[in-house]
């Protein structure tokens, strides 16, 4: 029921995250799902990546976390300037995915971070309507190491603006 913040710490400064984030600052991305079990994949593969990673089990806590919730002043930033990705479960309890996509599409201050919905289950009706929405991307889970390596790309484009 938290919301967790983790981040890839390495105690030299070995080229294992070389090539990634070359002379970037680290990104942060926030993961949002109900299954534990998939939150620990997500984020052990991104902090492969050098990513930080924060975790949020539901839509209402990354709401939260991002400053959007009902009780937040949406003029507040928040953690907004912090959040340069968010990837979420498409499948959860009280707020889907794609419910989660559509509030932060609706914040002027967090329409810009791009935000990937994931699902076990391949169905195109969906798939089309969180691309419409304004999902970044849409991937199958069990994410593997090369699905997180497509993300790079757009955490790149992030770091330059």
């Amino acid at each position: 029921m938290e919301a967790s913040s983790a981040s890839s710490s390495s105690s030299s400064s070995s080229s294992s995250s070389k090539g990634f984030m070359e002379n970037v600052e680290q990104p942060h991305v926030l993961a949002v799902d109900d299954s534990i079990i998939d939150r620990k994949l997500i984020e052990k593969l991104l902090k492969n990546l050098s990513c930080k990673v924060t975790t949020a089990e539901n839509g209402l806590r990354a709401l939260e976390f991002l400053g959007l919730g009902d009780h937040q002043n949406s003029s507040l930033e928040g953690n907004i300037s912090k959040v340069n990705l968010v990837i979420t479960d498409y499948c959860m309890p009280g707020m889907t995915g794609y419910e989660l996509l559509k509030k932060i599409k609706e914040s002027s201050l967090m329409k810009e971070v791009p935000v990937v919905i994931m699902s076990s289950e391949y169905l195109p009706n969906r798939i089309n309507k969180c691309l419409e929405e304004g999902a970044q991307m849409f991937m199958l889970k069990p994410l593997r190491q090369s699905d997180i390596k497509k993300l790079r790309c757009h955490l790149m484009k992030l770091e330059r603006t």
